[in-house]
């Protein structure tokens, strides 16, 4: 097995094998430094060549993908280039200038915050590359970047107000909200993952503290925010009132584990409703049921974008829709190949795009005159949750942590698929399954031990030490 090479991924439709191998030779050419004098390290981190940015939401969630390079790509330096400007008070800046490592701060959002979802990366990284470490070295930047935003927008009712911008949806309809439903319900996400590290550490205060801030948020998102008519999730006003507007932030509190199992199969059948967010490509930032929905997008007026994509199929997966979440996973995909298509027919050198946002209910870019440059054509730090993060995780099936020992491969449905040359630390890894004369098969290659759990169609389920070498299992004998 070659150790300086992508893990390759098989499966039926080449199409999304393409795709995916292009991902990482785009990625390739999206990487700089700052000047060190203005506060940056001195390693390259993530960033596209005409961007003067560098941004929060592009670091948390291009870490998703990037750990996923067999570390030719680091995963974590964007995320470091963050945590090296945070200020005296703890601030970490929803963006930075690049030429001056000074903070991008604007009339809507005077202290450019940003969606606190540090931890939650940290955690996904932690458990992609085993680095105990680095969960004790950053866990003092977060813990002061949780009390500033604490100090500086929690109020007496124990919510938080911030600007709209501070969800990732600056031009989402939300009427006269003041506490909204996404970003609280990432607040305390936030704390859960904080809390989750504090337990990797054992370190029982840490893990009590953030426990207690998450288990109050819920119990205020669960009784202010939450419409048991509509059976959603919504912003409050100044008075506390709720905001009747069905925007995707109302999926933030799966990923929180905020409501409980009858509440989350409740607010999941609206994921299936056409008239709501089950449009053709799957899931539009507002309900195709407002009146502010315009099904060419129109910034977060219905646009689908692949972050707030991600973060629905993982809030899937902590209710156990794993084939909701692939089904969904693979029509994006597909909206996403399609457009990248078109928009190949359309240029002189047949170069494909992926963009940073698409229609819900065609193929194609989403639209937004009002605001030039938008949506980005080549964002990869959004299109690589699609294309990399969620082909492994999703449409493959794959779930990996190191300090646990495991690989978790969730199957369907029977089909030629998996991965080959995965690098789990210093262990490559080979999973592949096909139809052999004795029927369905999978191989397995390894150089170390290490427990496979397989689940086929819901059906079998099955936990074994997988040893070092090659070996194959019969699917028909588990």
């Amino acid at each position: 097995m070659n150790k300086r090479d992508f893990p390759r991924v098989h499966f039926y439709d080449q199409d999304f094998v393409d795709v995916y191998d292009r991902s990482w030779a785009w990625i390739a050419d999206y990487w700089t430094t700052g000047d060190s004098s203005r506060g940056f390290p001195k390693e390259k981190f993530f960033q596209a060549p005409e961007d003067k940015l560098i941004r929060q939401m592009d670091q948390v969630f291009a870490s998703f993908f990037l750990v996923y390079s067999n570390r030719i790509f680091p995963a974590s330096n964007g995320l470091d280039t963050l945590y090296a400007l945070q200020d005296s008070e703890g601030a970490i800046r929803s963006a930075y200038d690049i030429s001056t490592g000074k903070p991008v701060l604007t009339k809507e959002n005077p202290e450019g915050l940003g969606l606190p979802l540090f931890a939650w990366a940290e955690y996904n990284l932690y458990h992609k590359t085993g680095n105990k470490k680095r969960i004790k070295d950053v866990m003092p930047v977060l813990q002061r970047h949780f009390a500033w935003i604490e100090r500086t927008f929690k109020r007496p009712n124990g919510l938080y107000a911030v600007p709209v911008s501070a969800t990732g949806m600056e031009n989402s309809p939300r009427g006269s909200a003041v506490y909204h439903a996404d970003f609280n319900a990432a607040m305390a996400a936030n704390a859960l993952y904080m809390s989750a590290m504090g337990d990797i550490l054992n370190d029982k205060d840490i893990g009590f503290q953030y426990k207690r801030a998450y288990f109050s948020l819920k119990t205020r998102i669960n009784s202010m925010m939450w419409d048991a008519e509509d059976s959603f999730y919504y912003d409050l006003d100044a008075g506390e009132r709720q905001v009747k507007v069905k925007t995707l932030g109302g999926y933030w509190p799966l990923l929180a584990e905020i409501p409980n199992e009858d509440r989350a199969e409740r607010m999941i059948a609206h994921l299936l409703d056409p008239g709501l967010f089950g449009t053709e490509h799957p899931f539009p930032t507002l309900a195709a049921d407002s009146a502010d929905y315009d099904k060419r997008g129109m910034g977060f007026r219905g646009s689908v974008l692949p972050p707030f994509t991600f973060m629905v199929i993982k809030g899937l997966e902590k209710y156990n829709h794993w084939e909701l979440a692939r089904e969904c996973s693979i029509r994006h995909l597909y909206y996403i190949l399609d457009s990248m298509h078109a928009a190949a027919e359309k240029e002189r050198d047949h170069r494909p795009i992926v963009w940073e946002a698409y229609q819900p209910q065609n193929e194609g870019k989403a639209v937004w005159p009002e605001k030039s440059g938008w949506p980005r054509q080549q964002h990869l730090a959004y299109a690589g949750l699609s294309t990399i993060a969620l082909m492994i995780e999703n449409i493959v099936g794959l779930s990996i942590s190191l300090p646990r020992k495991t690989v978790d491969w969730i199957i369907p449905n029977l089909e030629i698929m998996g991965i080959e040359n995965m690098s789990l630390k210093r262990n490559m890894v080979t999973i592949l399954s096909n139809k052999s004369g004795r029927g369905w098969e999978i191989h397995m290659e390894s150089e170390k031990l290490y427990y496979f759990t397989i689940n086929v169609l819901g059906k079998k389920k099955k936990t074994l030490p997988i040893p070092s070498g090659k070996c194959s299992m019969l699917i028909d004998k588990l």
